[in-house]
């Protein structure tokens, strides 16, 4: 019964468990993508060419910004959580706490919180709530500030999610991440006056966010020029996974009902497959930058348009060509040899299959994948990938997924230059103009056993592969250098107050 709520069946359930048994599946990585092999580089006359391009071609396409957006703000908030609950102003200073935790985001957080675009507000309201706030020592006004960010009868954006958390503080008002990505949309997703964007929310969220858009409407409409359709979805409770013990059972809850968790982001590609549009960027709710850089950041994801339009419109003829016949072998050669140098695709040359063989390597969903120099930062990796068939094609993957204990694989792993900001646009339907059913090129094998609690007990855990590594192993793939400028996320609180988040 419980399975069948979930709009699974007791079939898919057991192929989970035999995922279980069988355990994590290593990838074989024989290269690592770097530029010049795998990953392009890009000048700025080339760039400027495919900006054009990109412009003179968008009003001819349905263009889509898809932003998971699901994430709470309590992660962000996790280190203020701990010190609101452990220090004590009566026996401790905040300087030995400090020092204590050696915490570098905490010391940021103490040292520069005014430039936070929440911050006076936090003055404000806890002033509000303690009128002898101006008397009290530096401490206990430190701990009463961290309490009212985090807390209900303060500003509780803890509770928040992240898409609604006050990122920017300008002249006049302060913008969440939400009302950034509409800002940043207007001047690349716009087709003749109208921005398209779709996020994907938790359950209870979606309520917040209309009501944040009520609020803004009218002044991001007037200061863009351009009208705004926004759609929200959930993620499928059907892409729920089951938990077992370490024995393989299915773990029970304590009211002794099977145990579901939600797929990872992995399960969001069913979200990404009910969406209505041919071409469709894709960023986190996180990465985005104030007004002033906004223009840059639009630069780069125009770029990468362009790209992806020069490389489907070839893709499209090809294909044309094949479906014809009577192609002749010169014809046949430099189809492979787009295959095998633009797209990275290493083809068999069986002549009895070769023609249905390109076919099927051209007919896939295509990403242009931005890639920033790794400089520490954590992010899927770009590799040449061998699949169990032989087949090598350019592939994101994660750490987990990296044989480590292969002293070979281990070596090109850490030959990787650069990381996957998730700065995608996808092309979602064919030549004929018929959308791709994106559920049928994930390779199911690249799913991910996390070992989790739960009750105190031990349960196995089991992510749907990535949304942007094994739930688009099977399409085709182009990485693109990207500046780090482009990549600015907020995992924590502290990141506010990097100088990409501050408004000038």
């Amino acid at each position: 019964m419980q399975i069948e709520e979930k709009g699974l069946s007791t079939q898919e359930v057991e192929e989970q468990v035999e995922i279980f048994k069988r355990g994590n599946i290593k990838v074989n990585i024989t290269e690592a993508a770097t530029v010049g092999n795998g990953i392009s580089r890009i000048e700025p006359a080339g760039k400027k060419e495919l900006i054009s391009f990109y412009d003179a071609e968008k009003d001819n396409h349905s263009i889509l910004k898809f932003v998971p957006a699901s994430g709470a703000a309590s992660r962000m908030f996790k280190a203020l959580h701990n010190f609101a609950g452990e220090f004590d102003p009566e026996n401790d200073t905040l300087r030995d706490y400090l020092d204590k935790k050696q915490d570098a985001d905490l010391q940021r957080f103490f040292n520069h919180m005014e430039q936070l675009p929440f911050y006076e507000h936090a003055v404000e309201r806890a002033k509000k709530n303690h009128s002898d706030y101006e008397d009290l020592s530096n401490d206990k006004r430190h701990k009463i500030l961290v309490k009212t960010i985090l807390e209900s009868d303060g500003l509780y954006l803890s509770n928040l999610p992240k898409g609604l958390v006050p990122f920017h503080k300008y002249n006049m008002n302060t913008a969440t991440a939400f009302e950034e990505h509409l800002l940043e949309a207007a001047k690349y997703v716009e087709v003749n006056g109208v921005a398209k964007l779709h996020f994907t929310v938790a359950k209870g969220d979606k309520d917040k966010f209309k009501g944040e858009w009520k609020e803004i409407q009218e002044r991001v409409e007037n200061e863009t020029g351009v009208k705004f359709e926004i759609e929200y979805s959930y993620q499928d409770p059907k892409t729920d996974t089951i938990a077992v013990d370490n024995n393989f059972e299915l773990f029970r809850t304590e009211e002794n009902d099977l145990f579901f968790r939600p797929g990872g982001h992995g399960a969001l590609i069913e979200n990404l497959n009910q969406l209505d549009a041919e071409i469709v960027f894709v960023k986190n709710i996180d990465n985005v930058v104030t007004e002033e850089a906004m223009q840059n950041v639009a630069n780069y994801k125009k770029m990468l348009g362009g790209k992806l339009f020069k490389v489907q419109q070839q893709i499209f003829k090809y294909l044309e060509t094949l479906e014809k016949g009577n192609v002749p072998s010169e014809k046949l050669d430099e189809i492979q040899r787009f295959l095998n140098e633009e797209l990275f695709i290493k083809s068999s040359s069986n002549h009895d299959l070769f023609i249905e063989d390109l076919k099927e390597k051209l007919h896939r969903p295509l990403r242009v994948c931005g890639m920033v120099k790794n400089e520490g930062e954590p992010g899927g990796g770009p590799f040449l990938v061998k699949d169990k068939n032989g087949e090598i094609s350019l592939q994101i993957i994660e750490g987990a997924q990296i044989d480590n204990d292969n002293p070979e694989q281990a070596k090109t792993a850490r030959e990787s230059t650069h990381f996957n900001p998730v700065d995608i646009v996808c092309s979602l339907k064919d030549h004929n103009g018929e959308g791709f059913d994106l559920p049928g090129y994930v390779d199911k094998e690249m799913s991910f056993i996390a070992d989790k609690t739960k009750y105190g007990k031990a349960l196995k855990a089991l992510e749907r592969p990535g949304l942007w590594n094994g739930g688009m192993a099977k399409w085709n793939t182009i990485f693109v250098e990207v500046p780090v400028e482009t990549f600015n996320p907020v995992k924590t609180v502290s990141d506010l107050l990097k100088d990409s988040h501050q408004a000038s």
